[in-house]
């Protein structure tokens, strides 16, 4: 082999390595990133797909899809509106824990709808939901879960309490974020 087929040669090996490097660093930063964002949702959705690569496909498809909805804050009115209506059904668990589990989901799906979260159905409201609240989506996945087994009288009193702090955590979380949100905007 004569010297310059040589030279070619390193040269050609050199830049497939770059290349291979480049394309490990990232996908490593891609994977850092939406784990860093979505938190244990990430680990939830490459469990359910048994693909790290299909579930992070999933992910930055949540996240592009969010970008497209028109979320919007609450008015400082409508915030207070939904704490009050919040306290009366807390209030309310103590004479009827399954009344005000049914009450509690359907108040945190009326926030979501004030707020421009889709409400098609469940599934779809907890992966878009999953995008801006990651740590407490799968609070609200538990809380819901119980909510549809007391429906079919399967859940205890202390399922249904369970439920009530993780629509809570929900429900707190949308508001506060209402109001962060807004407080950067004055910024």
């Amino acid at each position: 082999m004569n010297h310059p087929a040589l030279v070619i040669g390193i040269v050609v090996a050199a830049l497939i390595l770059i290349a291979v490097a480049a394309y490990a660093y990232s996908r490593q930063r891609r994977t850092q990133t939406l784990r860093s964002r979505f938190g244990p949702e990430y680990d939830r959705v490459v469990g359910e797909e048994k693909s790290v690569r299909r579930a992070e496909g999933v992910l930055e498809f949540r996240e592009k899809k969010r970008k497209t909805l028109p979320i919007r804050e609450l008015s400082r009115a409508d915030q207070v509106a939904f704490e009050q209506r919040w306290h009366g059904v807390q209030s309310r668990f103590v004479d009827d824990p399954s009344g005000a589990v049914l009450l509690a989901d359907a108040l945190v799906s009326e926030v979501m709808v004030a707020r421009g979260y889709p409400v098609a159905d469940f599934e779809q409201r907890a992966e878009i939901v999953s995008v801006d609240h990651p740590v407490v989506v799968q609070n609200y996945r538990t809380a819901h879960e119980i909510a549809l087994r007391q429906k079919q009288g399967r859940a205890t009193t202390e399922d249904l309490r369970k439920a009530m702090v993780h629509y809570r955590t929900l429900f707190d979380e949308l508001l506060r974020s209402a109001t962060l949100e807004r407080k950067e905007a004055r910024g």
